[in-house]
Order: C-alpha cells, then structure tokens, then sequence
C-alpha cells in the first residue's frame, strides 16, 4: 500500500540516541519505517549532538544559551549543586514546570520557526520519559496545530499512572491542563498501544476521539551481528532479561521461581542460566546478592550495548518482560518488538490487563503474574524441557505480531488520516 504522491513529515524528537533509552530506540525504529513508507521524513531533535539516520535529513536543535530562562536554570542548578537547596519543587509548584523545560521549549520553537524549504503534511512530536519538550513547543505554534500528530509514549501526568507508579508531582495542575491541552489542539494523537489510548482517553476524550494506535516498530535496518562475551554460553538454556528494573519491576518472583525450578529439574542445573542485563537500576544490589549465591545467575556490570542485546535475544532461549505487580499494565514495553523480532518464547511475567498480554493472547501459554512463584516454576520446566528436546524448534512463531509491528500495518494506519 502506496502514499498518494510523497507526503512530507516533519518530526520533532526529543533525542534519536538510541543507546539513551528504549523509548529513543522505538522512536527511532517508527522514524525509519516512516521513511521506508515513502514519506519525505526531515527530523528535529533535541538530542544535542550531531547524530544522523541513513537517508534522513535529522537537524540537531541548539540550546538557547542567551537568555533569562537559561540564566535562571542555571541558577537553580547552581544553588542546588553548592548549597544543596532543591528549589524544583517550590518553582514547579508555581509555575507546573521547570525553568530547564521552558528554555528548552523555546529552543525548540525557535529552530521550527527558521524553517523555510519545508513545507510539511504532517508534523510528529515524539518524546521520551515525562517531560514532553516537543509537545510544548508545538502548543506555542497555533500555525502547525492543523498538522499535528502528538505521540503519546506513557500515561501523564504521574497521578495518572497505574499503581505502583502513581503519585502527585508538584504542579500536577498544570500538567493535567497540559496534557488536556495536547488532547484538545493536536489534530491527531497517537499511542504505542490500544490500552494506554484508552486509559488517558478516560481522562481526556480528545484521545479517544483523535487517536490511533502506531506500536513501536520492528526496524530491520537494527539487525546485526555482534561479538558474543564470555559469560554468554551458547550451549545453555539461556534465559535473558534485557534492560533497567525500575522500581516497581520486582524481580524477587522470577528468582525464585528460577531457584524453584532448579530444585525441582537438578538435570537442569548444568546447562541453564539466567541472565539480567542492564545499567544500574533500582534492584541492582538485591540482585548482586543474589548472584553470589546462584551459580546459574548473571548480572552485567553496567550497561551492555544495544546490538549486542539484539544479538543475544536472538540466540537465547526465552527471553524475559518484567513488569510491576498491578491491576494494568497499558504500556507497550520498548524491547517488545526486539523479543517479537528475536522469534524465541517470551516469558511475559505481568498483570492479568496488559498490553502485552492482550497482543500475545489471553490465551498464551508462558504468562504469569510477577509473583506467583509455582507457575513461573512451572513454565520454566515446560520451556527447559522443549529446548531440551530440539532448541531449534523453540519459537515464538508469531507472524501475526511481526506484521502488526511492520512497515505494513504503519502504513495501514497513517493512511487513515491522508
């Protein structure tokens, strides 16, 4: 399925890093399909570094560095940093967001406004973590609202989260009429899964009624070869968890229920291991701990690069989703289409209402809740024992998933707004 003529984006990215996060590395992947539709892709990111895409024009957007609102969160800095005085809290509580955030919403608007040889059909925002940096400059720019696509990575404001991650920031007022904002001058908004549309189109209708589900995309031109470490044996029934814990993100359950499984298969104690790979994160020490004790158990010292994990999901056994103990998980973890691309069983260790859980079915076979220890046990057996028996024949199997995450179904939904 072809774009009448070619249709020109305009993105706005807060970074195209994809080594920052695996929110930039979803981004970046939905930049590149978009290419690959046929669009006349320019991007604008805040990344501050000169990082370039292959066959895309990407413009790294300057920090305005000379005026009162540089100079102020400066001085916020400053006074935090030598006289351990926070004043974010109180500033933000006044003014719903920080002095950094504003200057770097100008920044922003200032580099869109010196544009003059493009002339977009469409204008993306995508951004990463809480602070939405593109979408408060679009806000500014009332010419472009007839254009404008805000992408939707997470729930927001933080009281809007699901538990365990809900909680009132400072200026949640604000935030809340933020976001409500987006909702009602965005001509289109678009999320990386059908839950999380619908969880904040329950608090702002505007989502329901403008939005459309893009998930975050498998990118083809991601695949390499990379140098396989030591400590990964390719012998072994490798059971791998790629990426950060953050808290909520328990996984005391998943370790013993691997203690559990050990015990109960002693055969398996010689060819297995369980492999958490990650910068720090809020788990770090526990699962130090615990490595000293179990000898099938890794855990990388800092971060390991992003095709190098790319290359270990493909050549493990099953690879591991993590979420926090809660009645709904609405997001679409980023590593999701890793895993779907890797094409190995995917232990989805979850709530019973996630996204992940709704793509994969409720009817799949290696889901369980964070904590109920026998059935992660229990799974773990079933799965050992199959690769025992032919670890080639142990798939994922999912076409239906890797073409709702292709260039395909992209194309199927950006259509729906030309």
């Amino acid at each position: 399925m072809n774009l009448p003529a070619q249709k020109k984006i305009l993105v706005v990215a807060e970074s195209i890093d994809i080594e920052d996060s695996s929110g930039t590395k979803g981004r970046v992947a939905l930049i590149k399909n978009l290419h690959k539709i046929g669009f006349d892709v320019r991007v604008y990111h805040y990344t501050r570094k000169d990082i370039q895409l292959p066959g895309i024009n990407c413009v790294a957007i300057k920090e305005k560095r000379w005026s009162s609102l540089f100079f102020l969160s400066r001085l916020e800095r400053y006074i935090r940093f030598f006289f351990k005085i926070s004043l974010s809290r109180p500033l933000e509580k006044v003014f719903g967001f920080s002095f950094t955030l504003f200057n770097d919403r100008n920044s922003i608007i200032t580099a869109l406004e010196k544009i003059e040889d493009f002339n977009p059909d469409l204008v993306m925002t995508l951004s990463k973590g809480g602070s939405f940096r593109p979408h408060h400059a679009l806000l500014k720019m009332p010419g472009l609202h007839k254009k404008w696509m805000a992408y939707i990575h997470d729930p927001y404001p933080m009281h809007l989260y699901p538990r365990p991650y809900a909680w009132v920031e400072a200026g949640y007022y604000k935030k809340w009429r933020f976001m409500k904002d987006v909702s009602e001058k965005a001509a289109f908004t678009a999320f990386p899964s059908k839950l999380l549309m619908e969880w904040m189109g329950s608090y702002f209708t505007g989502y329901l009624e403008k939005g459309l589900v893009i998930p975050h995309q498998i990118s083809l031109d991601e695949i390499s070869e990379s140098i396989i470490p030591d400590y990964f044996d390719l012998k072994k029934f490798n059971i791998l968890h790629a990426g950060n814990l953050l808290g909520g993100r328990d996984p005391e359950g998943l370790i013993h229920g691997f203690i559990k499984f050990l015990k109960l298969n002693p055969e398996a104690e010689d060819d297995t291991q369980l492999l958490f790979l990650g910068g720090k994160n809020h788990y770090s020490s526990y699962l130090s701990e615990w490595e000293v004790k179990i000898p099938q158990f890794y855990v990388s010292e800092g971060y390991v690069p992003f095709k190098q994990v790319q290359s270990l999901q493909k050549l493990c056994a099953v690879n591991i989703i993590l979420e926090a103990k809660s009645e709904i998980s609405p997001f679409l973890p980023g590593k999701f289409p890793h895993c779907v691309l890797a094409d190995k069983p995917i232990l989805l260790l979850g709530p019973y209402y996630s996204e992940s859980r709704r793509l994969l079915g409720e009817d799949y076979s290696y889901w369980a809740e964070i904590d109920k220890v026998d059935i992660i046990s229990r799974i773990l057996k079933d799965l050992y024992f199959q690769w025992k028996k032919d670890p080639l024949k142990l798939k994922l199997n999912r076409p239906d998933l890797e073409e709702y995450l292709s260039v395909n179904y992209l194309t199927i939904a950006i259509n729906k707004i030309f």
